[in-house]
């Protein structure tokens, strides 16, 4: 744990870099691959410090945290055996994997979307989006959708209001792009249903009770 706070305070003292716009986007980079640290309280320090570059750090932030999760896939789809199951294991995240697989099997787009826009963590999303081999142009645009939502929210807030909205963003920001998200899905299965979906939807969520790949592949 302490580990983590001293790399957390670390990554926090790039935002007074010389060259913070290059951090900000390494960061983002590596986040969405391998790194534990979040990119957005950099993000933030960084638009609270220049508001009139907000929307500028977040597009930034945006594109390198694609990017990002473009490797994550790669690693996925190539070099899940040697270092993507290795890398899981040292992030705590091995044990989600195979619910992440279903959920991406089952929902596609809207699974890297939610992840990409909440705080579940991207890095899990993009390796298992790259095993289970998911069409590399729709994890690309569901990537990017759901980053642009978290990280362009924060730059378009700066950039309108200035310094006075970080308090907001710090104490709400969370709960307003959860709540936005939920909408979203919440749109999305009723368009589903008032379409006439002929799939069942008895016995509740599918990917629940899946806690490895043999309970994968018997759904």
């Amino acid at each position: 744990m302490r580990l983590l706070h001293g790399l957390y305070d670390w990554t926090m003292e790039k935002a007074a870099h010389p060259h913070a716009t290059w951090w900000l986007a390494f960061f983002c980079f590596i986040e969405s691959s391998f790194f534990p640290i979040p990119p957005h309280p950099l993000l933030g320090l960084m638009c609270l410090a220049e508001p009139k570059k907000a929307t500028r750090f977040a597009a930034i932030a945006t594109i390198a945290s694609v990017l990002g999760g473009l490797l994550g896939y790669m690693i996925g789809a190539f070099l899940y055996d040697t270092i993507g199951d290795w890398m899981l294991g040292v992030l705590g995240l091995r044990e989600s994997f195979p619910q992440a697989a279903c959920y991406i099997r089952e929902q596609g787009a809207m699974a890297v979307f939610l992840a990409a826009g909440t705080p579940i963590p991207f890095k899990l999303m993009t390796i298992t989006a790259g095993f289970i081999e998911m069409n590399l142009a729709t994890f690309l645009v569901a990537a990017l959708a759901g980053r642009a939502l978290i990280f362009m929210v924060v730059g378009v807030l700066f950039q309108l209001f200035g310094a006075p909205i970080k308090g907001f963003i710090e104490k709400y920001l969370g709960t307003v792009t959860t709540v936005f998200v939920v909408l979203v899905v919440g749109g999305f299965i009723a368009i589903t249903q008032l379409g006439g979906s002929d799939e069942s939807t008895e016995g509740g969520d599918p990917c629940a009770a899946v806690t490895s790949m043999q309970d994968l592949e018997g759904l």
